[in-house]
């Protein structure tokens, strides 16, 4: 009776996960599978093909900023772990009671408003009439006003600061964790700061920063707003190609189309990194 129960207890809790798990992954995903092979003929008529993917690959504009938007998270990732590390082995090894608690904090205030109103405080930064702009025509530097804005340098920016708390959170974590007693024991041994960063720290904070690179890299891909508002319309970023499909064109056949690949893209690159790290989802997950 009690197994019974027992059993009982694990389905009820498990119940909604599963809901949530069907309803809004598993099946949105295989819809948009279904509607991205469907080739309109004509109204309403339509045949089972893969042209929607044709036209992916025989258009240079949509592969072109297929890849350019692989490249640009990617470094974005890269660029977000090279600040994020530091950061998080100051706050997790480096200090002690209230000062790691406000220094953490810190790292939270930015995320307690929403990601258009951080993008918007950007973008009076940068903008031509911004402070940037106006700092360097008041200290002598810049003899008329500079634009920041709707470059590539801009989009990075917003990128790494949208993304920065996800990185430096799980590297807190993981390098939390670690016992200064190692540390120490590496310097005794005659190690300098390299070699005790590179062969004590890091492959222990291996999972921390897998996880933090996994999170940024999808962020950043499938980003939105940050690309448009800082980027511009000529941004090219994949996602404005599939608001422009499903929202501006409706044309959700090619749309579904580009989302598939997006995902197969943010899948298989997410795989290559955790086969070059060692590292698997079940070490990541653990740690």
């Amino acid at each position: 009776m009690n197994s019974v129960h027992s059993r009982l207890s694990l389905y009820l809790l498990f119940t909604p996960f599963l809901l949530w798990l069907a309803l809004l992954i598993i099946i949105p995903h295989i819809f948009m599978f279904l509607v991205s092979i469907s080739v309109k003929t004509g109204v309403r008529e339509y045949v089972t093909g893969l042209g929607n993917y044709m036209v992916f690959f025989t258009e240079p504009l949509y592969w072109n900023t297929f890849a350019r938007t692989a490249f640009m998270s990617i470094s974005a990732t890269f660029l977000t772990l090279l600040i994020g590390f530091p950061v998080a082995y100051y706050i997790a090894k480096l200090t002690r009671g209230r000062t790691k608690t406000t220094l953490f904090l810190m790292c939270l205030i930015p995320f307690w408003v929403s990601e258009l109103v951080r993008t918007f405080g950007w973008m009076i930064l940068l903008r031509e009439t911004g402070i940037f702009s106006s700092f360097l025509q008041y200290i002598g530097v810049a003899s008329e006003p500079i634009e920041f804005l709707y470059n590539d340098a801009a989009i990075m920016v917003g990128l790494v600061y949208t993304s920065m708390l996800f990185m430096v959170v799980p590297l807190v974590t993981t390098l939390d964790s670690l016992d200064d007693s190692l540390i120490e024991a590496g310097y005794d041994l005659g190690g300098n700061g390299f070699t005790v960063l590179r062969e004590i720290i890091i492959p222990h904070a291996m999972p921390g920063i897998v996880s933090g690179c996994i999170v940024v890299f999808m962020l950043s891909l499938g980003n939105y707003l940050t690309p448009i508002l800082l980027g511009g319309k000529d941004s090219l970023w994949f996602t404005g190609l599939i608001y422009d499909q499903f929202i501006t064109r409706f044309n959700w056949e090619l749309g579904s189309a580009f989302g598939f690949l997006l995902l197969i893209l943010s899948s298989t690159i997410v795989w290559a990194g955790l086969k070059l790290s060692g590292q698997s989802l079940t070490d990541t997950v653990g740690r």
